[in-house]
């Protein structure tokens, strides 16, 4: 460990963060030695501590490393939240008063009335006020999840009903425009714009840099997943810089690092580790000896340093809108909502299906002529291609695809799979096929081959969005978790395709769809299509 010599945890930890990091505030947290009896050796000698010090210092000092790009640590008074919050302020008010002046255009021929004048000016410091009534500027969701965009819908709704109120109250007959036209504009104006100021936030985590630094508390098995978790999700914005573990057995004792993260000291020693790190957020990751007062003191003194506290409650795929907090008899318990497809939610995802596939099979026409003309003219055979597949409740069903192969493409499997290696993998892809034609191979790798599929949405065998429709084989070769594929329809698109395709490996694939089933929502769905764009024109992982 970082901490020198065997001397007890809170002592060695606080004798060695006054000398590395100057003089610390103390605070109200009364720390119990970790190890009970271990007395030998608590006064550390003025050697052992010099020997120590360059050590520590130089970890504090040192940039943190990710991947092959050294970052920087955060320096104090330039913290990226807080730019992100002046930038997300002035763009909110630039959109209200963009949308403002577009209300008073609209209404110029008709004539301005003093009451329009009066709202259009009112509308830009109201737009501020509701979006940060709903939370819209709280830093622990900048560019994290969907909050931020959640809370720009509710302001919009929250003003829209707090006009109506007003309206009907002071019997005032507020103008159309206001309504039809700034109040959408307003709205998707500023989720776009939020959209553009995440993106640059994501692209600069995923250089190491708009990062938060990170003290992860917890035994060494948790603290080891959830670093790898944090280290593997860069776009979450946590750079562990330190972490305070528990639960190493002897051999273990001496190690300094986990996961490539210096390993401080044992997690009574985490206010250490924040003054020593700098640290903007504390981790706990099920750690039981932080639970009751001990947590809530730890929480005090992390609120007189600013430093945000999260803790892991060590459930695995749960989508943040199923959890939520229930309390008993003053006790916090976190209530996981149950994964259902079905009833309204089930009617409201065909309905969606049906009214995007219907507008999307029209719009797609000329290119699906294109297509088959191209396809006839390429290689001997029908157009379309007909498989087998396995729909929701293991239902059997013919998926359509645009033929991409030789009409002898099954019959060559066998031979095609010796020739990669005799790799029999559950999802076989080879990037080079020879059984694909030229027509085809353009069309897989801009998955055009897939429009026909569109059909098969419409007679109600899939879904635009949902997990990949397997084979039957694949089927007859699942175990038990991945039967839970098969509990909704297959889609034509679905996290699988929006995160790499067929570079995937299998168990990265039944994780995305298995966390897609246990978390589906409509918001989710439309994520999915707008991101399936982009991966569709990117072409990656597509052959």
């Amino acid at each position: 460990m970082l901490s020198p010599g065997s001397q007890t945890g809170p002592q060695r930890g606080s004798v060695t963060a006054q000398k590395a990091a100057g003089e610390l505030m103390l605070t109200p947290v009364e720390l119990e030695p970790v190890r009970a009896g271990d007395q030998d050796g608590a006064a550390m000698s003025s050697d052992v501590v010099d020997e120590s010090l360059p050590d520590i210092a130089q970890v504090a000092r040192e940039p943190q490393q990710r991947g092959n790009e050294s970052v920087p640590p955060t320096a104090p008074g330039a913290r990226w939240d807080a730019r992100y919050r002046r930038r997300v302020v002035l763009v909110d008010a630039f959109v209200a008063v963009s949308a403002a002046v577009l209300g008073l255009t609209i209404r110029f021929g008709e004539g301005l009335s003093a009451q329009h004048l009066f709202l259009s000016l009112l509308l830009p410091p109201l737009w501020l006020i509701a979006v940060a009534v709903s939370h819209g500027y709280e830093r622990r969701y900048f560019a994290v999840g969907t909050e931020e965009y959640r809370a720009l819908v509710v302001a919009a709704v929250g003003l829209v009903a707090l006009m109506s109120f007003v309206s009907f109250a002071a019997e005032l007959n507020p103008p159309r425009s206001l309504v039809i036209v700034v109040f959408p504009t307003l709205l998707l104006a500023s989720l776009a714009a939020r959209r553009i100021l995440r993106g640059r936030v994501y692209r600069r985590r995923k250089h190491g840099q708009s990062m938060q630094s990170t003290v992860v508390v917890g035994q060494v098995d948790s603290v080891r997943a959830l670093v790898r978790q944090i280290q593997n999700t860069p776009t979450v914005g946590m750079r562990v810089a330190a972490a305070c573990v528990s639960g190493m057995d002897g051999d273990s004792d001496g190690i300094s690092e986990i996961e490539g993260v210096p390993v401080f000291g044992y997690p009574e020693e985490a206010l250490f580790a924040v003054d020593l790190f700098d640290a903007e957020v504390v981790a706990v990751a099920s750690y039981p000896g932080f639970a009751g007062k001990t947590l809530r003191r730890l929480g005090w003194s992390l609120e007189e340093r600013n430093v945000d506290l999260v803790v892991s409650p060590g459930i695995l795929e749960v989508a943040g809108p199923r959890l939520s907090i229930r309390p008993v008899a003053g006790m916090p318990l976190l209530h996981v909502e149950r994964p259902l497809m079905s009833g309204v939610r089930r009617t409201i995802k065909r309905l969606v299906d049906l009214t995007l596939g219907i507008v999307m099979c029209l719009v797609s026409l000329p290119a699906l002529f294109v297509i088959a003309v191209a396809l006839h003219l390429d290689s001997p055979g029908p157009i379309l291609f007909r498989q087998r597949r396995v729909g929701e409740q293991g239902e059997e069903f013919n998926m359509l695809k645009f033929r991409t192969m030789g009409v002898d493409a099954e019959a060559r499997l066998a031979e095609t799979v010796l020739a990669g290696d005799g790799a029999c993998q559950m999802l076989f892809k080879m990037k080079v096929d020879p059984r694909v034609s030229r027509v085809g191979r353009l069309l897989r790798r801009y998955s055009l081959d897939e429009l026909p599929q569109l059909v098969n949405v419409l007679r109600g065998e899939m879904s635009l969005v949902g997990p990949r429709p397997p084979l039957p084989r694949e089927v007859a070769a699942y175990e038990l978790d991945a039967m839970r594929r098969l509990r909704v329809r297959p889609g034509l698109s679905g996290l699988w395709q929006v995160s790499g395709r067929s570079d995937l490996s299998w168990d990265d694939s039944l994780r995305l769809d298995l966390w897609y089933v246990d978390n589906w929502s409509l918001v989710l769905d439309l994520q999915i299509l707008s991101r399936t764009v982009r991966a569709v024109l990117q072409g990656n992982g597509a052959y």
